[in-house]
């Protein structure tokens, strides 16, 4: 709702009050005129706020005010930010600064106007001028305002009026009005400019739209059409009236003037608001004299207590209109010509306004406006100025009134939180139909793009089967001597005729059954014709006949003759390879037919399109919301995920309602104290709120929990908590330093987003040689995801796959070594990567390992720091992975964090020990944050050289898959595409395929995976009894993996010989690396065997859960954390929000195995029903990067806090 102002009661240019003058006709007849007083109609739902001082502000008592009372004085300057910073967000920038008593006040700096600008009102209506009315400036036709009164109905007095009788009758002046304010229309006007209305949300805003003096000058109200008298003044034409406007009387056409002034002709005012508006205005008992008196009275009192301005009327309260005076003669603006309010509502927060003033009929030097106080208002903050820069500033304290309100400094933060939700809602509507429209001109554009490529298309294939016609037509004939021909003689398409084959001599001559398979147009639609042949009894030799109808489009007739129908034929006749062919004469000429063709294939190509991109999209959105569903069950798992210890009813905290935190304190630190203390805040601790006072948890209903119970402002998307033993603090439970955080949704504010590079030296798919490359991209794209700004740089080797690199391009160069190292842009995946290429050649070596390594990596880190220095870029993480990136942490700590990337944090995490542990125990002194692959793998290396002294920092983020790689509903290498819904027909499906591919048996039979390296890291021997074990349980082998080492990969191939020859059809090593067979793998196994004697994380088990192969693992590292044993693990399963899902064994021997893969292979005999929900079950868990990415998140956020 905008700031407007209204005219002032008491103004000399912007009179309220319209007097019509129409005598009936027995007054006009005694020379008597009966006047009519009209006051000025406003619309409820137009008005604005806007606020003033008190007039006897010198004279009140200064006590505090109950909550929702005003002060009605001017209240003392509260202890809130100055109003030059509350302003300064809607200044106009100017340098040149104001002066109360010829300087600026703090509250109005830098928010002057020039007074030549149009002043920034929002008008209710148009604005009349009374220049477009005839006679305005006639002085024959003007009358004084004291004549005007002088012609009021007798009644008593206001000289003899006491005190109480004038207080009365300013009490019914006020009622009255107050009835006009919530019943009149707003007045319209008619004026040679056109005023629009606008919404005021600055004064940077306003002053371009300041309304000019003379403008304002002209401005009358509008008169109600209904409540005009009958009868006109006798002698005057009856299309005219006499208009009294402060003392002038003007012409006007009755009809057209107030046809346009009527509050039914402004289409802006509801119907409702024009009925309400039809109310009689007040007429009678308003005395305005009384009204005059005191006003002067207070003109008077306010002037000779040396106050400046006062307010009217004196009790201001909101969603009311009030007048401000100001005496120009004591002010700072005494020689001024024009004057300017300026101000703004609730301690210079909202709706900054500026409104001119005008010199009012009062005696001495006030000046005054009008302003409509909105209902979320409790205080008004104003100045007056000049227009430019000389300002009235009331001793640099601004001005400041108090207003009776149900608002006040606590409820009002509701309110702008409430209104910025609202804005964010319309801002948010506005986005969506500008997407909506986007994405309709983008479809229009692709389809439009399309229907080309289909013309295209079909004009190429027009053409090329014109070609090949013209070729066949060549060869074609209407009968060949003792081999075959048609009856009759004379034919054309359409037609049916009987074709004859002599099979004497020719390749069928043996066979008893004949027949004819054809086509037509050198076989355009395939085999569409197929006829079997009879014997002939009325032809001499071996003839045999078919009948044969021609189709309607066929120019040439092809066939051959078959020992049988179309899927069992075996020998044919096809007359040497060549076909038979015969010309079909046809009614359409040759290029209409052509024609006709083309337009026939446009329509198959258009229709074939449009089921396929019928069929894509159907399918995209599908993935969308298995996507979205699978987020959601994430998201909840996440929430419960800590349930031992913490979380809220209800379980997903939405802004704006109240949440109960519970809290376990037996499993944390604070276990048996006998107090614990709450402490919130919101938003990563920086909620403008500041933190919560710390609240003294109750014991819950169920017994074992504490509770704590918060509101949750409308504004927040985080809630942040810690636990302490006493209200001062003592011992904390901050969950390791990382505190406790719970996302909270429906916010009308959004998280900022963090700025997070990587330094690596993989990156799949252009330059990846294992893991650590797949964590990079697919980490990166789900961080990106939630709306962070994720960048990796990256060596540009002369081996990358640059297939997979969008849009690169060279970006800039610069030195660093004494090198030139030149920087290259792409995006890979939509990740935008930096590639720097030193010009010394260090990385033309052809692969991405393997030539001084050390020496390499090392220059690269230097140079990716020193890239960022030189960019100015300021990244808040620095993420850096395994030793051959581990120099970031110590070259960023000791050279550039004092050196221009202050702002940054480093975060180290580690892929592989194996490796480099120097330079790991180096990067661990000197990161903020360290992780792993998996939370059970850095306990089982915690004790490692290399992290001991930094287990504290130490942390374990399991990796995940990417969903769109590995996604059984999109796979191309798997014959069926199949979702949890239907996962036993596509998985029963691969099978087939599998067992087909590789020669197995097609038999019922469970079918046990192993994809992996062959190392003794992955426990190769228990890979070998496993395969055993499967083979006497009945059950069916497949392996697919190689050995880096050459003896373990000769055992296995003499292991496959032997394996082939005993086990034939039901066993199969592949000992090489084929990705499409290890999707169907996937697919068609009901089992897949992840043996490890180590884990870090481990991908394949979350692989196989995605494709519904339930897996078989030991329990160690990434393993242990993934997959939860269906008779033993049921709690730990709950603990995670998650189901068990597979089977698991201890110890490295062969017992271990057999007690997993015996009670897999017994559920698969035994109890199939539950095997199969099984599958649904572990493809409906989420094992992508969802998790590990909020993960992250949690750990940069605890990186940026230390």
């Amino acid at each position: 709702m905008a700031l407007r102002a209204q005219s002032p009661l008491c103004s000399r240019s912007r009179p309220v009050l319209l007097l019509v003058v129409r005598p009936t006709s027995a007054a006009a007849a005694a020379g008597f005129a009966q006047p009519t007083i009209r006051c000025s109609r406003f619309t409820r739902s137009r008005f604005l706020r806007c606020v003033a001082a008190s007039s006897d502000y010198s004279k009140r008592n200064r006590t505090p005010k109950p909550k929702g009372t005003a002060s009605r004085t001017y209240a003392p300057r509260p202890s809130v930010e100055s109003s030059t910073k509350k302003i300064e967000q809607s200044g106009t920038g100017e340098d040149d600064l104001g002066r109360s008593n010829g300087k600026p006040s703090s509250g109005a700096t830098g928010q002057t106007s020039n007074a030549e600008e149009s002043s920034e009102v929002e008008l209710s209506g148009k604005l009349l001028s009374s220049a477009s009315l005839e006679g305005l400036d006639d002085p024959a036709e003007t009358e004084t305002e004291e004549e005007v009164y002088q012609n009021q109905s007798p009644g008593p007095s206001s000289e003899s009026m006491d005190d109480e009788a004038i207080d009365s009758k300013l009490d019914e002046y006020r009622g009255k009005i107050s009835a006009l304010i919530s019943s009149q229309p707003e007045p319209t006007s008619i004026s040679s400019t056109d005023v629009q209305d606008q919404s005021i949300v600055g004064v940077h805003e306003q002053e371009k739209s300041v309304i000019s003096f003379h403008e304002q000058d002209r401005s009358i109200v509008h008169l109600p059409k209904q409540s005009q008298p009958s009868v006109s003044v006798t002698g005057q034409d009856p299309m005219k009236e006499k208009t009294i406007t402060s003392g002038q009387d003007v012409d006007e056409e009755a009809p057209e003037a107030e046809e346009a002034l009527v509050a039914e002709d402004d289409p802006r005012i509801p119907k409702d608001e024009q009925c309400e508006s039809d109310t009689e205005p007040v007429q009678d008992g308003l005395d305005l004299q009384v009204l005059m008196r005191r006003l002067e009275e207070l003109a008077d009192k306010n002037y000779s207590a040396g106050n400046k301005c006062f307010v009217f009327p004196e009790a201001v309260k909101a969603d009311s209109v009030i007048d401000i005076y100001l005496n120009r003669s004591i002010s700072a603006l005494a020689s001024e010509p024009g004057i300017f309010i300026k101000g703004a509502l609730n301690g210079w927060r909202w709706k900054f306004f500026t409104e001119k003033l005008h010199k009012s009929e009062l005696r001495g030097d006030w000046w005054c406006c009008k302003l409509h106080i909105p209902k979320p208002a409790y205080r008004l903050d104003f100045v007056f100025f000049n227009g430019d820069t000389i300002y009235e500033n009331n001793n640099y304290n601004d001005f400041v009134l108090q207003i009776e309100s149900d608002m006040d400094e606590h409820s009002f933060e509701d309110f702008l939180v409430e209104e910025k939700q609202r804005e964010l809602e319309r801002l948010a509507a506005e986005e969506a139909v500008r997407k909506r429209k986007a994405e309709e001109e983008r479809r229009k554009e692709e389809e439009r793009a399309a229907m080309e490529a289909d013309r295209a298309q079909a004009k190429a294939v027009v053409e090329m089967n014109r070609n090949k016609l013209q070729s066949v037509l060549s060869s074609a004939r209407r009968y060949a001597d003792n081999l075959w021909y048609i009856e009759p003689n004379t034919y054309k398409a359409g037609e049916r005729v009987k074709l004859f084959y002599n099979r004497s001599s020719r390749p069928l001559m043996h066979n008893t059954e004949i027949w004819m398979h054809g086509g037509y147009n050198n076989w355009s639609d395939g085999l569409s014709i197929a006829e079997r042949l009879v014997k002939s009894n009325e032809k001499d030799g071996d003839w045999w006949y078919a009948d044969v109808t021609l189709p309607e489009r066929a120019l040439v007739l092809d066939w051959v003759f078959t020992d049988g129908p179309p899927g069992n034929a075996r020998n044919y006749d096809n007359n040497g390879r060549q076909d038979f062919h015969a010309v079909v004469p046809n009614n359409v000429s040759e290029d209409l037919f052509w024609v006709e063709e083309e337009h026939m294939i446009f329509r198959r190509l258009r229709q074939e399109r449009k089921e396929r991109d019928n069929a894509d999209r159907g399918k995209a959105e599908k993935t969308a919301k298995i996507k979205a569903e699978m987020k959601e069950r994430t998201m909840r798992e996440f929430l419960l995920s800590q349930k031992h210890i913490v979380y809220t009813e209800p379980l997903e905290v939405r802004a704006g309602t109240t949440v109960d935190v519970l809290y376990n304190p037996s499993n944390t630190v604070l276990n048996g104290k006998p107090e614990v203390w709450f402490r919130c805040s919101f938003n990563r601790w920086t909620h403008p709120s500041g933190p919560l006072l710390p609240q003294k948890m109750v014991n819950a209903e169920n017994g074992s929990h504490l509770r704590a119970t918060v509101k949750v402002p409308l504004d927040a998307y985080m809630m942040d908590f810690v636990f302490s033993e006493s209200e001062e603090g003592g011992i904390y439970d901050n969950r390791n330093s990382m505190d406790y955080h719970i996302p909270v949704s429906d916010s009308i504010a959004k998280e900022p987003p963090m700025h997070i590079v990587h330094i690596a030296v993989e990156m799949a798919p252009i330059a990846k040689v294992g893991g650590l490359g797949d964590v990079v991209t697919s980490l990166s794209r789900a961080v990106q995801d939630l709306g962070h700004n994720v960048k990796v740089i990256l060596p540009k080797y002369d081996c990358l796959n640059l297939t997979n690199v969008k849009d690169l391009h060279y970006h800039q160069s610069f030195t660093w070594g004494n090198t030139e190292m030149k920087v290259w842009f792409g995006k890979v995946e939509d990740i935008p990567v930096y590639f720097l290429e030193p010009q010394n050649g260090m990385f033309w070596v052809g692969c991405v390992y393997g030539r001084n390594d050390e020496s390499r990596f090392g220059f690269f880190c230097h140079s990716a720091l020193e890239f960022l220095h030189q960019n100015g870029s300021s990244p808040d993480i620095i993420h850096c992975h395994d030793w051959s990136s581990a120099p970031v942490a110590w070259l960023f700590k000791q050279q550039y964090v004092h050196n221009g990337l202050s702002n940054g944090r480093v975060v180290f995490t580690i892929h592989n020990l194996e490796f480099g542990a120097h330079h790991i125990s180096k990067a661990m002194a000197h990161c903020d944050k360290a992780t792993t692959v998996s939370y059970t793998y850095s306990r089982e290396v915690s004790g490692h050289g290399a992290i001991a002294p930094h287990h504290f920092k130490f942390h374990g983020i399991r990796n995940g898959i990417d969903p769109d790689i590995w996604d059984p509903y999109s796979d191309n290498f798997i014959p069926v595409h199949y979702t949890s819904e239907n996962v036993v027909e596509g998985k029963s499906a691969a099978k087939k395929v599998l067992q087909q591919k590789l020669g197995l048996q097609q038999t019922d039979t469970p079918i046990v995976g192993i994809i992996s390296r062959l190392t003794v890291q992955k426990g190769i021997h228990l890979i070998k009894h496993a395969i055993y074990r499967t083979l006497e349980r009945n059950g069916q082998v497949v392996l697919l993996g190689s050995a880096p080492d050459h003896r373990i990969q000769g055992d296995f191939t003499n292991l496959a010989s032997k394996l082939h020859g005993e086990y034939h059809g039901r066993v199969k090593l592949c000992l090489t690396y084929d990705e499409p067979l290890s999707h169907l793998i996937y697919a068609g196994a009901d089992f897949i065997l992840v043996p490890s004697l180590f884990e870090p994380c481990g991908l394949t088990q979350l692989i196989a859960m995605r494709y519904g192969a339930i897996p078989i693992v030991r329990k160690t590292g990434g393993l242990y954390d993934t997959v939860f044993d269906v008779n033993d693990d049921k709690d730990r399963a709950q603990e995670q929000g998650l189901e068990p899902n597979g089977f698991s064994f201890e110890g490295a021997d062969s017992n271990g195995v057999d007690y997993a893969l015996d009670r897999a292979m017994s559920t698969w005999y035994d109890a199939r029903d539950w095997f199969h929900s099984l599958c649904k079950r572990v493809m409906e868990q989420d094992w992508t990067w969802n998790r590990p990415a909020l993960d992250y998140m949690e750990l940069y956020h605890s990186a940026r806090k230390n």
